[in-house]
């Protein structure tokens, strides 16, 4: 029997202050955001997404987007480690890069941030209010100030695996909207499936397509959904086709902005995406690094501080999330007496 083979070590980010908040339809308070991004940093993780810097009009969930980037960087708690961590805020259309920009120069700024294209034209034009032509050149100009001021650009590519909108889409095109985005300047590349559509196969098919292509695992994040439960699967598939990024949320929250928010609706998303529009999630931390833990492969990551924090996620959020681990803990490794 041929064993299965996987990486050794994988690096993890976590999201769940920006797209794991973001589906919430109520304010997450501020001290709650910090508290939260300053449990994964003792944790370990030296990667989280912490806000949007789009207009918060539409997405009032990030309007203390400023404040809560000059708490993080000031937080006493996380002195000692914060010289060491990437902080990432979305920065969809270049309005949002020139904030970043401008708070960079306030020293409160992102150290990375994203930028993403469809492959499907329908859903680019309604994600971004641009058609390709008109995103390319856009993202062209924002990679280059973002570099002159010293930030690092992530490329996001979606509908890699299927178009809520338009259906089935080709994996080429995935490999080829990578290629251009690295041509124009960004520094990695996330590989999103925005909708849960990847089966665990096409998702084995495309990494390994990708690794052909651009054999630098350094350059490619993994970002899976769990709309239709897929979610460990698809990890698991592109452990196997040799991917060593990933990123998730605690509990498992996130997904499409919220179009209600705080008792009014609000533009958020629309509800293109799903059949039932709270059927949301991304990939559980919790889980997965437990699940990484279990396989022997190293994250560098307290997975007892990760399932604490879980924990508490739920009390932030007041329901019942995702997570499976937190209430049947890591499996033993020792007669437990009983």
């Amino acid at each position: 029997m041929t064993p299965l083979s996987f990486p050794k070590r994988v690096e993890l980010a976590d999201i769940t202050v920006r797209d794991g908040f973001q589906h919430e339809e109520k304010w997450i308070p501020t001290p709650a955001k910090l508290w939260i991004a300053e449990e994964l940093i003792l944790a370990g993780y030296r990667r989280i997404e912490v806000t949007n810097l789009g207009n918060p009009k539409g997405m009032p969930q990030f309007a203390d987007s400023d404040k809560l980037l000059s708490q993080i960087r000031n937080s006493k708690r996380i002195s000692k480690q914060i010289g060491e961590v990437e902080l990432t805020a979305i920065t969809i259309r270049e309005r949002a890069v020139d904030r970043a920009i401008e708070l960079r120069k306030e020293g409160i700024g992102p150290d990375r941030i994203l930028m993403m294209v469809s492959t499907s034209a329908s859903h680019m034009k309604i994600n971004s209010g641009l058609d390709h032509a008109g995103y390319w050149a856009e993202a062209e100009r924002a990679i280059r100030k973002a570099h002159d001021a010293g930030i690092k650009v992530n490329g996001t590519v979606s509908t890699i695996w299927g178009c809520p909108i338009e259906g089935p889409t080709r994996l080429e095109d995935a490999i080829a909207f990578t290629k251009r985005f690295l041509d124009i300047g960004a520094d990695d590349i996330e590989h999103a499936d925005h909708d849960g559509s990847a089966p665990p196969n096409k998702v084995y098919e495309y990494y390994s397509m990708i690794l052909d292509a651009i054999p630098d695992t350094s350059k490619h994040v993994a970002h899976f959904h769990v709309t239709r439960g897929w979610g460990l699967a698809n990890i698991l598939a592109a452990l196997q086709a040799g991917i060593v990024r990933y990123e998730s949320t605690l509990g498992g929250i996130g997904g499409q902005p919220a179009n209600f928010f705080d008792g009014y609706p609000v533009s958020g998303t629309g509800r293109y995406y799903y059949q039932d529009p709270n059927n949301v999630g991304l990939v559980c931390t919790e889980d997965l690094v437990v699940m990484l833990d279990e396989m022997g492969i190293d994250t560098g990551i307290d997975v007892d501080a990760v399932l604490n924090t879980g924990r508490m996620v739920e009390r932030v959020v007041g329901r019942r999330l995702r997570s499976e681990t937190i209430r049947s803990g890591r499996i033993p490794k020792k007669a437990t007496g009983l």
